[in-house]
């Protein structure tokens, strides 16, 4: 054979390669992560995890890297990560793990190749202040579905979703040469339910599919919540663990696992028309100091929040009448802000970890620039009347789910035969709807309080036309009144009389929607418009667009939907990433329930 220069010495070492077993591919060695009774064992020696959590979905992709350095340069040497099952199957069968922000594997990878270990919380039930805490509201076509349970309807869309994720995070095992450490059976289920057979059937498909490190469950330290929600042999997870009190409530469950903070909050959320949620970062402190003391593993939730971009926030409900949707920002009061910056939160942390750890704590990434954008004039460009799809007829109102449709608005249609005015009662309004007769506005409806009745005045026309366009501001994601549908869920009464007959309009405001409307004249007397207008910039930088002159409605900024603002606060800025802008010309556009008359926006440095 004819020897060529330099190939003869790599025939050798790749057939060494073969011979020895060791990958080409210079893959990581892999690791055990094992438990004793009272702490974690990486490799057989202690590890305290010092983890601090951030989502992927809310995260602009190429900020990932920069999002997990943060972490890392405050102290940490774990990421928690949830995996959203709605985001990643947003139709059934169908996945998307690898566009944009939907790589979680690529994420992981991320972690493991900038030091950090990972925690991985892949559902099926995430919660997280996310649409449906990540369920996939497909679902809820079904009438009578249960979910969180043994429900044959939902076990089969759930294993289905599992064992996809499975074959991504297998090869990301610690086991396996990967960062992952741990994964999570659920989350918070015994603020839920006790269903053990569901619980262990959950952990059972995870093992069936290859997952073979240590499981963990995250509950409130209480003794119900720990009996209904833990899986006998998993870590104790504690949201939060900041007393003695709470590990020794852990012991009593199971005296043979470690048990760990598996949500220790920096921050908190926040719902439309609240102030914004500033917990103190003194008891905070002192939380940390003291399982830093006591040598507790926790993790940091969050330690980023990122954006709810589009319509992805949930909403919580505590009673049968209560709604209380999120905010676009998931900022959290976190220790790294909405935008990626370090808040003085996280120096703080950071002096504070750097006292306790071994390893050497990296210097502070240079932050991501932003960008103030001066005035933007907007102009009337059309609305929702004039860009109406063709109808479902239905007997009476159906939900967005019942008609294949997942977010967005959806109008309601009928004729007044018999009462023609009076007390029109919608039952139920999921979740803010606005009532119009004879194309003339009449007023709202919220969800919120069950106060779901409106006057209606009397017409002169023969058979008024009454049309009722609903807002969908988040299906509810934790606890009991989790079967939440969107539209209007029941029928609609006036004087008692049900109302037949009904045209129904799905408007999901998706990109195919908005990428084909057609300019229109707007009708002061007929809320429901589109606002267009553009920018010019000479370099790309993140800025946060101000909306303090409009009501409520959503934007979108070259064809991507920033989220939800309402004038009711806390919120008027909502973020928009650099890679979203482009050099020379920007679109904006904006949708608002009750703005008929074009305001300017503009383009600030901060959220508030």
């Amino acid at each position: 054979m004819k020897k060529i220069k330099g190939l003869y010495p790599t025939v050798l070492f790749m057939l060494f390669l073969l011979f020895t077993g060791i990958s080409a591919s210079a893959q990581s060695p892999k690791n055990t992560f094992s438990l004793s009774k009272t702490e974690f064992l990486l490799n057989g020696k202690p590890f305290q995890i010092i983890s601090g959590e951030m989502h992927p979905a809310r995260i602009p992709r190429v900020y990932w890297r920069n999002r997990i350095q943060m972490a890392r340069a405050m102290g940490c040497n774990t990421i928690a990560a949830y995996v959203f099952w709605n985001y990643h199957e947003s139709k059934p069968g169908v996945f998307d793990f690898k566009t944009d922000n939907h790589d979680i594997g690529e994420f992981i990878k991320i972690c493991q190749q900038e030091g950090m270990w990972v925690i991985l919380r892949p559902g099926p039930y995430v919660c997280a202040e996310w649409d449906f805490g990540g369920i996939p509201s497909y679902l809820l076509k079904i009438p009578d579905i249960k979910i969180r349970c043994m429900d044959p309807h939902y076990m089969a869309a759930a294993e289905r979703y599992m064992t996809h994720v499975a074959t991504i995070a297998k090869p990301l095992l610690c086991t396996n040469g990967g960062p992952i450490l741990m994964v999570q059976v659920e989350n918070e289920y015994g603020s839920y339910g006790n269903d053990k057979t569901y619980m262990e059937t959950v952990r059972k498909i995870w093992i069936n599919n290859g997952i073979n490190v240590p499981f963990y469950t995250a509950d409130g330290p209480t003794a119900f919540m720990l009996e209904a929600g833990n899986v006998y042999g998993a870590v104790i997870g504690l949201d939060s663990g900041s007393s003695e009190a709470d590990f020794d409530e852990a012991k009593k469950h199971n005296p043979n696992v470690p048990a760990f903070s598996s949500e220790t909050y920096p921050g908190w959320l926040t719902h439309w028309g609240e102030k914004w949620a500033k917990p103190d970062t003194a008891d905070l402190l002192k939380e940390v100091k003291f399982l830093l003391d006591t040598k507790r593993s926790f993790n940091l939730y969050v330690v980023h929040g990122g954006t709810n971009f589009g319509f992805t926030a949930g909403a919580n409900a505590f009673t049968a009448t209560q709604f209380q949707p999120d905010v676009t920002s998931y900022d959290y009061d976190a220790p790294i802000n909405e935008q990626g910056r370090p808040t003085p939160k996280y120096f703080a942390l950071r002096r504070l970890i750097s006292k306790y750890v071994k390893y050497k704590i990296p210097e502070v990434p240079k932050p991501v620039e932003t960008i103030a954008i001066p005035e933007i004039k907007m102009q009337t460009y059309s609305t929702v009347w004039a860009n109406l799809p063709i109808p479902v007829k239905s007997a009476q109102p159906k939900p967005m789910e019942a008609l294949d449709q997942s977010s967005g608005y959806i109008l309601y249609k009928t004729k007044l035969i018999g009462h023609k005015s009076g007390k029109l009662t919608i039952t139920e309004p999921h979740d803010y709807a606005t009532v119009f007769l004879n194309g003339k506005y009449v007023g709202k409806v919220e969800r919120d309080s069950g106060k779901w009745s409106i006057n209606l005045p009397k017409s002169d026309v023969k058979d008024p036309v009454l049309e009722i366009f609903v807002e969908a501001m988040g299906h509810i994601n934790f606890a009991q009144y989790m079967i939440d549908r969107k539209g209007i869920t029941e029928r609609v009464t006036l004087n008692g009389m049900t109302l037949m007959d009904w045209d129904i309009y799905k408007l999901p405001f998706d990109n195919q929607y908005i990428s084909t409307l057609k300019p229109a004249s707007i009708t002061p007397d007929k809320n429901g418009a589109f606002f267009k207008g553009s920018f010019t910039l000479d370099k790309t930088s993140d800025t946060y667009i101000d909306l303090s002159k409009y009501k409520k409605g959503a934007i979108w900024v070259n064809g991507h939907n920033l989220g939800r603002y309402w004038d009711i606060g806390p919120q008027k800025r909502l973020y928009c990433p650099a890679p979203w802008l482009k050099k020379g010309k920007n679109e904006v556009l904006i949708f608002d329930l009750h703005q008929t008359e074009a305001a300017s926006v503009s383009g600030e440095n901060t959220l508030e």
